[in-house]
């Protein structure tokens, strides 16, 4: 497995992969990219444009970028260190090679502070890592429960409609 560097990021973003929607060149870094906030969710409620955290709550926000993986690629998350230090707390799964759509990201302020948290906020780096093999079945053959999701989606979308206000 490969990390992608900056430049290897831009190429594929030119060519129309990894991020096919809502590029923003100052969130590249030089080995990864930092994902912005479309929308945010407290406890389940409609997602907003900004919102303040309450201590010890739950709390879900939506990617402006749209991602678009090749076959051949995933990737990590990990939560910025500037909402670390304010005590945000998340654990994030791989995206999987062949996803396409916005990421739904949870997370918690374990902090004594309300946080806030706005629209184009950088929150999470991804970064791109290349797979020595091709998979035998990318994501969208093996479940693809999120496959193409736009907005803040608590539920795979073969089960229920997205969860999204006109934002």
């Amino acid at each position: 497995m490969c990390i992608l560097s900056d430049a290897e990021i831009s190429s594929f973003v030119a060519s129309g992969t990894l991020i096919r929607e809502n590029y923003s060149p100052d969130s590249l870094t030089p080995n990864g990219y930092d994902l912005r906030v479309e929308a945010v969710s407290v406890s389940g409620n409609l997602p907003l444009k900004r919102a303040e955290i309450p201590p010890m709550t739950w709390f879900a926000v939506t990617t402006m970028e749209v991602l678009q993986m090749p076959e051949d690629i995933c990737a990590q998350l990990w939560i910025r260190s500037s909402y670390a230090r304010k005590g945000v707390i998340a654990s994030f799964g791989k995206v999987d090679a062949g996803f396409h759509g916005t990421l739904t990201l949870t997370a918690f302020n374990a902090s004594q502070k309300r946080i806030l948290i706005s629209s184009e906020e950088r929150f999470v780096q991804i970064v791109f890592e290349r797979l020595s093999t091709r998979p035998l079945k990318g994501y969208g053959e093996r479940s693809g429960n999120y496959q193409g999701q736009k907005g803040l989606t608590m539920e795979p979308l073969n089960s229920v409609k997205q969860v999204r206000d006109d934002i």
